[in-house]
């Protein structure tokens, strides 16, 4: 007599897939016998860059410095750089700066609310450690300025750069958006059951299986929120609470959970996605129908710079197309326009022109952040 087959409850199913998950995210996935992970992927291709520094520093063609500013930004070997940008793709762009400059970089990396604090901190004690400061948000940006931490310099090809790209002078520079979309977990959500649409995280479906970022952990958050009250629509962020969604305090801390399986879909960073792919982690990310939302990063060189040469030399670079390119390559979106925007995990980003990928003027979020983080903490009664 043929007895039927048992099969697994869908409750089964999904339990095995967040364990699958969790070994894939960890790089310790194994079957049957002990076998080594894969290795992970390089994000930034340094190895076909032509760097020639006989004359200076030249980048696949490109002059970023001269001979005199890089012979003394290789006397002082180093810089110090303070940055709130996301420790794993900052230190891609380390890497890649070293690999073509020799210059060792010394990375203080804080969330941007918590590195303001510091930098306003030191800054009026006289005692600022930065050759140079990354941060996104322009009112932190702008708070520094006024402090004195900035001090103007201009970078190559200065002239060629809009008002939305250099701010006071040459103080500091926005230098890449990154872009803000949403992710889902391979192992638990097939491509075909994805969501591909901002309003399908609504579906009954991702109820209580889905994570966000709490609208105070930075300038990108705000800049999510204002996309989603601006082009999703009113009804969007009430619909969305109601999906009882887990919040994390950073879009980081959201990422890890949506790779270990314990959370299906989570609002996510293309590049951080990018990054943690490469490592193996099970997970892909979403152009929405509706687009995606670019928040700003800052950097300038810092007033206090010890390293001025070296300071000088490490904003050129990130303003150059070489430096553009590995922001690009690690997923975000280029400041400036002669650079193509990302290809990332077999995903072509939209262009400016597309309209999906929508960045605010600083102004503009600024003047709205207060009503729309009083109105977020009170639909998702977080206190």
């Amino acid at each position: 007599m043929n007895h039927p087959r048992p099969t697994k409850s869908r409750s089964a199913r999904r339990q095995a897939a967040r364990i699958l998950a969790a070994l894939s995210a960890a790089g310790a996935l194994t079957v049957a016998a002990a076998c080594a992970p894969p290795p992970d992927t390089a994000v930034v291709d340094s190895a076909a860059t032509v760097v020639d520094t006989s004359r200076g520093l030249v980048v696949d063609g490109e002059r970023i410095a001269g001979a005199e500013l890089l012979a003394t930004a290789k006397k002082e070997g180093s810089i110090s750089l303070y940055s709130g940008y996301i420790e794993n793709s900052e230190k891609q762009v380390i890497k890649a700066f070293e690999h073509d400059t020799g210059i060792k970089v010394d990375l203080v990396r804080l969330v941007p609310n918590r590195l303001a604090e510091r930098v306003l901190s030191e800054q009026g004690a006289g005692q600022l450690g930065a050759d140079v400061v990354r941060t996104s948000d322009y009112d932190i940006a702008t708070r520094m300025r006024e402090a004195g931490v900035f001090q103007a310099h201009q970078v190559p090809g200065y002239e060629r750069l809009d008002d939305t790209v250099r701010y006071h002078g040459g103080e500091f520079y926005r230098v890449f958006d990154p872009l803000y979309t949403f992710a889902y977990n391979t192992a638990l959500v097939d491509k075909e059951d994805a969501p591909t649409s901002w309003n399908d995280l609504n579906e009954a479906r991702f109820k209580g299986d889905l994570g966000i970022t709490q609208v105070g952990a930075g300038g990108s958050s705000l800049a999510l929120t204002r996309f989603q009250e601006d082009r999703l629509g009113p009804d969007y962020l009430p619909a969305l609470a109601g999906q009882q969604p887990r919040i994390f305090d950073s879009s980081s801390a959201a990422l890890e959970s949506l790779a270990r399986g314990e959370i299906s879909v989570a609002t996510a960073v293309v590049s951080s996605v990018n990054i943690a792919a490469s490592k193996n982690a099970p997970i892909d990310f979403v152009v929405p129908d509706e687009g995606m939302a670019a928040y700003d990063y800052f950097l300038g060189k810092a007033s206090s710079a010890k390293h001025e040469a070296a300071a000088e030399l490490f904003v050129d670079w990130n303003m150059s197309r070489r430096g553009q390119d590995v922001f690009r390559q690690i997923g975000e979106f280029p400041a400036r326009s002669d650079v193509a925007p990302p290809k990332v995990l077999g995903h072509d980003l939209p262009t400016v022109r597309s309209g999906r990928v929508v960045r605010f003027e600083p102004k503009v979020l600024l003047g709205a952040a207060a009503a729309d983080q009083r109105r977020w903490l009170s639909l998702f009664g977080y206190l």
